[in-house]
């Protein structure tokens, strides 16, 4: 499945947090850094199974994008910790 939001946060940061939160929040279900370039980031967790996120300029913030399989759930709860992007007219 594919998430996806805007958040205030700049791409860097977006990555940052999503290194530290699937390492650390939820440990039974823990993924780690597998590859990653300036604006995508790939972590792979329990049996193998991934997590891909980029982050790309948008109006008022930035655009992140998440997919996969397995962890759906933990995926949304990090999208719901990322402060919301202003609003732009």
């Amino acid at each position: 499945m594919t998430h996806e939001t805007v958040t205030a946060l700049s791409g860097p940061d977006v990555l940052a947090r999503a290194k530290r939160f699937f390492q650390e929040r939820v440990p039974s279900q823990a993924a780690f850094p597998e590859k990653e370039g300036p604006t995508w980031l790939t972590l792979r967790g329990q049996g193998g199974e991934e997590i891909a996120i980029g982050v790309a300029s948008a109006a008022g913030g930035t655009r992140v994008r998440a997919s996969t399989l397995l962890f759906d759930q933990l995926v949304g709860r990090f999208l719901s910790t990322l402060p919301a992007a202003r609003e732009v007219a």
